[in-house]
């Protein structure tokens, strides 16, 4: 059986699998097809967000904590150059889709395609060197009660935040990310929220994927 995943590497899984479905959905995308081009976005940006509330959370707190521990710094600044480079690709993919949604083509769906692709390249780069380099920093600290308070603060400030994160993670997540989540979390607990408190995900963003 496969070791359960943490909760890092189900965010992860989910942040590699959208950024995938972006590009194909651009790809696939035709000419004229505005509508599309809408759920497209609003989907991306549900990523964005999602993504940066992870990263940002890791730059204020876990990285500066594992320093305070005497972790190697240069591997954090290292992350924290990562992410720099991370949020300038969003950015960047951002505004062609945006671009998308201003004039629906298949040129410029295209074209926006190739900036996800761009960000893929800059992302998973950087959730794969995080995975292989501090993952098991952070799983060795799982039971440091100074480490608990530090990742409790990283979580959605929010009920309503928290719900919308664990609907994003389970859409499209295959066995092993979804039995992972549901070792963290109870089952009915994973149920409640995200069946009757994240209504937005639910409605905005899970139908872009059907």
């Amino acid at each position: 059986m496969s070791e359960p995943m943490s909760m890092n590497q189900v965010i992860h899984a989910a942040v590699r699998r959208d950024v995938a479905r972006t590009e194909q959905a651009l790809r696939a995308l035709d000419d004229g097809d505005g509508e599309r081009a809408r759920q497209v976005q609003t989907a991306w940006r549900n990523l964005v967000r999602e993504l940066t509330h992870h990263h940002e959370a890791e730059d204020t707190i876990a990285w500066p904590f594992l320093a305070s521990r005497g972790f190697d710094t240069g591997l954090l600044e290292e992350m924290e150059a990562e992410h720099v480079a991370m949020k300038n690709a969003l950015t960047a993919s951002s505004a062609a889709i945006d671009a998308v949604v201003a004039a629906p083509t298949a040129t410029a769906a295209v074209a926006a395609a190739d900036e996800v692709a761009r960000a893929r390249e800059v992302i998973n780069g950087h959730l794969d060197h995080e995975e292989a380099d501090v993952e098991g920093i952070m799983g060795d600290l799982e039971q440091d009660p100074e480490w608990k308070k530090a990742a409790a603060k990283m979580r959605p400030a929010s009920l309503v935040d928290a719900a919308n994160a664990l609907a994003w993670m389970q859409d499209g997540a295959g066995e092993r990310e979804l039995s992972s989540l549901r070792a963290t979390i109870p089952g009915p607990v994973v149920t409640i929220l995200t069946k009757v408190v994240a209504r937005r995900y639910h409605r905005e963003v899970a139908p872009v994927w059907r």
